[in-house]
Order: C-alpha cells, then sequence, then structure tokens
C-alpha cells in the first residue's frame, strides 16, 4: 500500500525528517522564496487565502482536492507520531509536576528539545503498515481533561460557537447527534486536527467534515474573532473529528506526539 504522511509547515526551514513517508506541505499561502522546492496548499483547489481562520485545514483540504495515496496522514511540523515510549524520566518528571493528576493513561505528548535524538523515534512506514494491518486508523492521544469538552471549550473560546455547531450538525447530519451530546459531556478529546486513515475512510471523513465546516462558516461572522480566536475552523474541527471517530466507532490506535519545543515560539507559528 502507498501511504503518506503530509508534515504541515507555515515556514519552509523546519524540516526534520527526510524519510520520504513524510511529505512537507507549506500551509497559507507561504511566498518565501525557500517554499519553490516543497508542496504548497495555495495551488489546485485550495482554500489557502483562507488559512487565518482556518489553520491547518486548508492544507488539509488541498491533500483532499490534490492528491491520492492508499493511507493519507497529517501531522505538524513540530508534532509526530511515535510508537517509542516515553522514557521513565519524562513520566517521572510528569508526576512531579501534577501530583494530583489521577488517570494512568500516558501522556499525550512527549516534550523534548533534543532534535537529533527523537527525530529517529518518529513513526516510520514499516511501524505504519504494522499498525494498520489491524486498526482502521491512527489518532493522537486523546487529551483527558479534568471537566467536560463543552466547559472547556467555554472556558477557553465563545460558547456560543457550540450552539451554532449545534444546530450545524441538526440540519446537515442529524444522525451524528448523539455523539456530539455525548463528545460535549465527556472529557475526551482529540486535538490538533491530525489522523491516519485509510484512502476509503479518509474520502468519507472530508466530506463529512468540510460539509459541516463550510456550514458553520456561513452561520458565523469570521471577521468578529480575532487574535488567538481567529483560528475558529481549526478549533471547530476538532471538536468534530472527535464527534465522527465516536460515532464511527473505527478501531483507532492512539500514539503518542513527540512535541520539538524548539520550534514553539513566535516566528515559528
Amino acid at each position: 500500500m502507498k501511504p503518506k504522511i503530509y508534515s504541515i509547515f507555515y515556514l519552509p526551514n523546519r524540516v526534520i525528517t527526510d524519510d520520504d513517508l513524510y511529505e512537507p506541505l507549506i500551509c497559507g499561502n507561504y511566498q518565501g522564496k525557500e517554499v519553490e522546492k516543497y508542496l504548497t496548499d495555495h495551488t489546485g483547489d485550495h482554500l489557502a487565502d483562507k488559512n487565518k481562520v482556518y489553520s491547518e485545514l486548508t492544507a488539509i483540504y488541498w491533500i483532499w482536492k490534490n492528491t491520492q495515496q492508499d493511507i493519507i496522514g497529517v501531522c505538524h511540523y513540530r508534532r509526530y507520531y511515535t510508537c517509542i515510549p516515553e522514557p521513565w524520566y519524562h513520566k517521572v518528571k510528569n508526576f512531579v509536576k501534577h501530583p494530583f493528576h489521577t488517570h494512568t493513561r500516558m501522556s499525550p505528548l512527549i516534550y523534548t528539545t533534543n532534535v537529533e535524538k527523537y527525530r529517529k523515534k518518529i513513526l516510520n512506514k514499516q511501524e505504519l503498515l504494522s499498525i494498520l494491518s489491524q486498526y482502521d486508523a491512527i489518532l493522537p492521544a486523546r487529551r483527558i481533561f479534568r471537566y467536560s469538552v463543552k466547559e472547556h471549550y467555554r472556558k477557553y473560546h465563545d460558547l456560543r460557537d457550540l450552539q451554532v455547531l449545534e444546530g450545524v450538525i441538526q440540519d446537515l447530519q442529524p444522525d451524528y447527534m448523539d455523539a456530539y451530546d455525548s463528545v460535549l459531556k465527556g472529557n475526551v478529546l482529540f486535538a490538533n486536527n491530525m489522523f491516519v486513515l485509510k484512502n476509503e475512510e479518509f474520502q468519507r471523513f472530508m466530506s463529512w467534515w468540510f460539509e459541516l465546516i463550510f456550514e458553520f462558516e456561513k452561520r458565523v461572522n469570521t471577521l468578529e474573532y480575532t487574535g488567538y480566536q481567529e483560528r475558529i475552523i481549526g478549533f471547530i474541527a476538532e471538536r468534530l473529528l472527535t464527534v465522527w471517530f465516536k460515532k464511527e466507532n473505527l478501531k483507532c490506535k492512539e500514539l503518542q506526539l513527540i512535541y520539538f519545543k524548539k520550534f514553539k515560539n513566535k516566528s515559528y507559528h
């Protein structure tokens, strides 16, 4: 099978791995000179001009409309899947920092500043194919909140967004309302709009996802969102992704993400 994981970038000089499983994809209509050797999301059928609102969704839409593989995945320039267990000393450090964090699931993220050491731990083609011989999909390890997904959204965003989203699902995909209600009342979210899917499921998910996203966009005034909140479509998409996987009940393998901390500053987005 032909797999490809697209690593979404905002600046072209942040490529961490040269494994041909990964295809760097510059997101958001970047116009720098270095971009010529990379794929960009502002060619063909695209939404690149909406990147401030759609965030990584412009790249994902481009992948859907302009590429064809047997297996399609998405990751970010500083977040990569890994099969390697989190080092014991990371777990100890996390326990010291969060001694009252009682659940025993793996931490979603393995933070590191050591690119050379951890690039070798990034999910490779052999590992991916082995997983998908037994599973339908790969997802980032779930985030588990101390409160509900609805309360988490209220804490960091505007709860009226979820009221709009509820109306969209009710009107366009009412069979997903039970899953939507369950996700909002629960405390689990699959963050970052990342996944690996076989093509058949990828096509189904994309059609469903973007139908709802486009309708949500029609029902809100995106110009009212500023700063961090400007990426409203990206935030809504994460909730929708969680709803879809909840409803579809696919057999999913959850993997931790290596988070390369050195790329988290303003110049790296």
